[in-house]
């Protein structure tokens, strides 16, 4: 190993190296305010390390992006550590970043003659910042596709340029394949080749003029190695430790929904280093966004850079140090008036959670036997009824249903209940109910409507309710055969288990005894039918047909009380109409486990 480390020694000169870097003099001794540099670059180590693994399986364009980073989080082995790792650590660059700066401006370091030196390390804290800012989209989910949109469209309004610099930097009109394209070549390409030119510089300068020891000194200069090393590798460590239990506790970063321009997200918000900033532009009225986005911070990176200067006077330092205590407490206190604003915001709570909702959503059906389809995985949730049902439901229905006394969505309504509840339409449950005497003319059947008082409220207040024990069975059967025509999942192995009593049911429906066939059509057509036709009564394609045409002779006919014809008219498109009748019906894919 000697003759080895000899032979290379002599052709490189590595033993000089290592003696100048381990034996470099400390003023005044080893210290723990300066292990900050050591710390960013073991982090910046851990970038490039992780960052260069998570490339080899992450394919950027729009369709194969949020696919990409779902099988680095959920198929690859170790890829949700790895994902987190890289995710955590860039978080604590920009801490590291803050609390080297501020360290380096309480010792004095920016003045001459490190004045370019301290240039490099704000040019590395902006770096920084811009590889955090690009990195967001990359998962190309709804939270970071929308929090960029947001953080880019600052750019517009810049004076004169605005437009065409949020176009370059978007990559066309429109944020998609290419906005995610061209923040993929910044952050794997641009930037981390800029990190490494200036870091080079910072070390070297750096490396030229020493430690700025702070004064008075309180002990004698002393070698690098080994305090010096030892402190910069306990903070290394400290600095590990903490991202690690990050990592641990959260399993990785978070994955939310794939980007969807169709689908807006309210919970928009970017990450907490820029959350001052997303605060602070809230205090400045329309059309004066660009004092608070471009104006004044560009003032404050202006006085940031100019330090070295103002140092030189007699009140300098002083000033500086007071500027720069005063931009960290106002970003600080501007973060935690934003938590606490979002804290206070039930429709921001409501949006993080049907945004987290759908995140956990979309994995389920990725992890379906289907899987995600080759038009990319945001076409699950487009085709999930599931999770367009309630939607669709709070948009075009709620205003006169009501789906388990609320919106679909889990929302009270404030307009006046004017239809019935459609909350387990079609099942055991509801039919019994509708055949109730004490029910059927309750807001939550037909209470509401213009047929509070036709036959079929009065034959059940009437006949219905002086049925004998005997009849009271048979109307159970009755309900059983009707409920049976839908066919909803949830009821399939009872559905079978009942055949023979469904079987009954049938034929008392279509018997005189039981006065079905009176009005409604079953099994047959009949032209003097003058309600809904049952057969077939709740199926897909029965609520498929009904919502799209309820005034349709098979059901209500001229009798049909302000439904509108949602397929007949385009309120809205076929596939809407499918999604909203499966959801009713409960007809969409589950786990086994949660079967």
């Amino acid at each position: 190993m000697k003759a080895l480390l000899n032979w290379l020694d002599e052709r490189t000169g590595c033993k000089k190296l290592v003696h100048e870097a381990l034996y470099e003099n400390i003023p005044g001794g080893a210290r723990w305010r300066y292990v900050w540099g050591s710390t960013l670059t073991f982090a910046l180590f851990i970038q490039f390390v992780t960052g260069m693994v998570l490339w080899m399986a992450y394919a950027p364009s729009a369709q194969t992006a949020w696919e990409s980073v779902y099988y680095i989080q959920h198929e690859m082995w170790g890829g949700w550590f790895l994902r987190g790792l890289h995710h955590y650590t860039a978080q604590a660059m920009t801490v590291l970043l803050v609390l080297h700066l501020m360290q380096v401006v309480i010792d004095g370091a920016y003045k001459a003659p490190r004045e370019v030196n301290f240039w490099f390390g704000v040019g590395l804290l902006f770096l920084v910042l811009g590889l955090s800012l690009t990195g967001y989209l990359l998962p190309w989910d709804q939270k970071g596709f929308w929090a960029t949109n947001v953080a880019t469209s600052i750019a517009a309004i810049t004076p004169v340029a605005g437009p065409a610099v949020q176009k370059l930097i978007v990559g066309g009109s429109d944020y998609g394949h290419h906005t995610l394209t061209r923040f993929f070549a910044l952050h794997a390409g641009v930037l981390p080749a800029c990190v490494i030119a200036l870091l080079a510089g910072h070390i070297y300068l750096f490396r030229r003029h020493g430690i700025t020891a702070k004064q008075p000194r309180r002990k004698a200069d002393a070698a690098f190695w080994p305090d010096q090393v030892l402190m910069d590798a306990v903070a290394c460590l400290a600095v590990l430790a903490t991202i690690l239990l990050l990592v641990i506790r959260n399993r990785g970063a978070e994955l939310g929904a794939p980007a969807d321009p169709s689908e807006q997200y309210s919970a928009a918000r970017p990450e907490w280093y820029f959350l001052f900033l997303f605060q602070f532009l809230k205090y400045f009225p329309r059309g004066t966004e660009v004092l608070g986005a471009i104006v004044i911070p560009g003032l404050l990176t202006a006085l940031i850079i100019a330090m070295p200067f103002i140092g030189r006077w007699k009140l300098g330092h002083r000033f500086n140090l007071g500027l720069l205590f005063s931009m960290v407490a106002g970003a600080g206190l501007l973060t935690y008036i934003a938590v606490v604003e979002d804290s206070k915001k039930p429709e921001y709570l409501e949006s993080v959670k049907a945004a987290h909702w759908e995140a956990e959503r979309v994995k389920v059906l990725a992890k379906s036997p289907s899987g995600i389809p080759a038009m990319g995985a945001a076409s699950l949730l487009r085709a999930d009824p599931m999770t367009r049902g309630p939607k669709l439901f709070a948009k075009h229905c709620a205003s006169c249903h009501r789906h388990g006394g609320g919106d679909g969505m889990g929302n009270p309504v404030a307009d006046p209940v004017t239809a019935a509840d459609l909350k387990g339409f079609a099942s055991r449950e509801w039919i019994a109910g509708m055949l109730d005497p004490a029910r059927i003319a309750s807001p939550h059947y037909f209470g509401g409507t213009k047929f509070k008082e036709g036959k079929m409220v009065r034959f059940v207040n009437r006949d219905v309710a002086k049925y004998d024990d005997e009849n009271k069975e048979k109307l159970k059967k009755v309900v059983l055969a009707l409920s049976a025509e839908a066919a909803l999942p949830a009821q399939r192995t009872a559905d079978q288990q009942d055949a023979v009593a469904i079987s009954e049911g049938k034929k008392l429906i279509s018997s005189d005894e039981m006065r079905c066939t009176e009005c409604h059509a079953f099994g047959k057509a009949d032209e003097d039918a003058t309600a809904p036709d049952l057969t077939g009564y709740g199926s897909r394609q029965w609520l498929i047909d009904f919502i799209s045409d309820p005034a349709h002779s098979k059901f209500y006919g001229s009798r049909n009380d302000r439904m509108p014809s949602y397929g007949r008219d385009k309120v809205i498109e076929p596939q809407a109409v499918e999604l909203l009748a499966d959801w009713l019906r409960e007809d969409y894919y589950l786990p086994p486990a949660a079967r």
